[in-house]
């Protein structure tokens, strides 16, 4: 079963005219999966936006529903014993005979493109991939390969302590004409890997259409903390720039044999000349990084005409796709297993909310310079809040993601007297005076303060009359209690009532009536 990730994104892809090829790397799946999406999106009748709208639990049961996972035990093949066999001196077998062998003895066992699959894994795992190589097409504009020098030198002078600090080379090429980018950092983390592919892009003046990375070492298996980030952060970039990441398949290093190449001649050819000399500065050693890097794209490329500048001025740059209005943010982000039941997430020492209803599911919050982004599993944003810096408070809470409850409490907590005073003098001054006793009557004013809260919302959505006359016969009784109150307000609505059904009005010393005026 795939993610709803996946599933959306392989029918973006082929949607819009992608390869099965493409799709199947930048996904991490086979052909048969792409099939069986594409078929049952055709056979749901929906338009992708249709699908896009409902939410990522009905989509993965649109396209798996439960009746297809009855799960059966399949029994595994001998792919060691096929293997000897196959080479054995004299054998014409070949692991089409073995597959037919295997289905007679197990009709329902393994079909037959994951039986080649796996056999073929198991053979480059074991005995090393085949050593032809397949001549590549390049295409102007198309790829920028990613990845990180092997190669650590020490070459940073810590000024504190004179201990010399290892530094990481960060490396881009295109595809077509092999240019050149690298810039220097102090480890291998995300944030630096998105740094170093905006400032690519930024330097190239364009986004190739496809991003190409080496398999970094978060992404090890699917359904991890890592692979989610991943996920997400290859999903910003893709959307700010409007390109496809796609990472080489595993354990296929023919795959990624552009940027190696160059990996091993940036070791040669760049790290060596900066272990000419020590640096006392990170931007120090950038700039004697981005000297040498300059040369090295003005000497000719072996077996063309072209040093790597020229190729990309006359091929590369006028394919790549225009940069986007402003500068893609680097985020640092942060994967949650599970929102905590107080719905708080915690980063750099505040706890930041999200809806109360996201409690017990995953998250990725993401943190900008000023700005703190919390999505959900989906890489859908949920809720932003402005980056606190103080040291109190800590809890960054907005109330619209609050327990009704909880919000109820947070208010009642927050007020004061001054705050019940203002309120009861909207009504009239019979209601002013009567919270104003009940807050007096108490040792302690914040003592009174659910009484005050428990009479003003009451009566807030009532006639201001009901309200004053209420509070006036009240204070004439001299009971000036909640529970007076409560017992009182009944009477005054059935008279209030009445009054309105009749016609006429209660007499009061301020009710003039019609006689006045004569």
């Amino acid at each position: 079963m795939q993610d709803y990730n996946t599933i959306i994104g392989i029918l973006g892809m082929r949607l819009s005219d992608h390869t099965y090829d493409m799709i199947q790397r930048r996904h991490h799946v086979g052909s048969s999966t792409v099939t069986l999406i594409l078929d049952r999106y055709e056979k749901s009748g929906l338009t992708l936006e249709q699908i896009q709208s409902m939410t990522p639990k009905e989509v993965e049961r649109l396209f798996y529903p439960p009746s297809n996972f009855q799960k059966k035990e399949l029994p595994l093949p001998d792919y060691q014993h096929y293997y000897d066999r196959i080479h054995e001196k004299g054998s014409k077998l070949n692991i089409a005979y073995f597959w037919i062998e295997y289905k007679q003895k197990y009709p329902d066992g393994y079909g037959k493109s994951q039986f080649y699959e796996n056999y073929n894994r198991f053979v480059e795992e074991h005995y090393g991939a085949q050593k032809a190589t397949m001549a590549v097409e390049r295409i102007p504009g198309e790829r920028m390969y990613i990845d990180w020098v092997g190669d650590q030198p020490e070459l940073l002078v810590d000024m504190d302590t004179g201990e010399l600090l290892k530094v990481h080379v960060f490396a881009t090429t295109l595809g077509y004409s092999s240019m050149i980018y690298a810039d220097i950092f102090l480890d291998e983390k995300l944030p630096h890997f998105i740094a170093g592919v905006v400032g690519a892009v930024r330097s190239y003046g364009g986004a190739a259409k496809y991003f190409v990375p080496d398999n970094l070492k978060t992404a090890v298996k699917k359904h991890t903390r890592d692979e989610l980030i991943l996920q997400s952060m290859f999903s910003d970039l893709e959307d700010f720039y409007g390109t496809i990441v796609l990472p080489p398949p595993p354990r296929k290093p023919r795959g990624k044999a552009t940027v190696e190449a160059h990996v091993r001649f940036l070791e040669t050819h760049l790290i060596e000349k900066l272990k000419e000399q020590q640096y006392t500065s990170l931007e120090e050693l950038r700039a004697r990084t981005k000297e040498i890097v300059a040369a090295l794209n003005k000497r000719t490329v072996t077996g063309s005409k072209y040093t790597r500048e020229e190729a990309f001025e006359r091929f590369d740059k006028p394919c790549l796709n225009p940069l986007p209005d402003g500068d893609y943010i680097v985020c640092d982000y942060k994967y949650f297993n599970r929102v905590p039941d107080n719905y708080h997430l915690e980063y750099d020492g505040h706890y930041y909310s999200v809806l109360y209803t996201y409690r017990g599911q995953p998250a990725i919050l993401k943190a900008t310079a000023m700005e703190i982004r919390i999505c959900d599993q989906y890489n859908r944003l949920i809720c932003k809040h402005t980056r606190a810096f103080r040291e109190f408070p800590k809890y960054i809470t907005d109330d619209s993601h609050m327990k009704p409850d909880h919000l109820f409490y947070k208010e009642v907590n927050a007020k004061d007297g001054a705050y019940y005073r203002r309120w009861a003098s909207c009504f009239g001054p019979s209601m002013s005076e009567f919270i104003d006793r009940i807050l007096k009557s108490y040792k302690h004013e914040e003592q009174g303060y659910n009484s005050c809260n428990g009479i003003l919302h009451k009566v807030k959505d009532l006639p201001h009359g009901v309200a004053e006359e209420t509070a006036r016969t009240c204070i004439a009784m001299n009971s000036c209690k909640y529970s007076d109150f409560m017992r009182v307000l009944p009477t005054v609505k059935r008279s209030q009532e009445q009054s309105e059904e009749t016609g006429t009005l209660p007499k009061h010393n301020n009710i003039r009536g019609k006689e006045y005026y004569r």
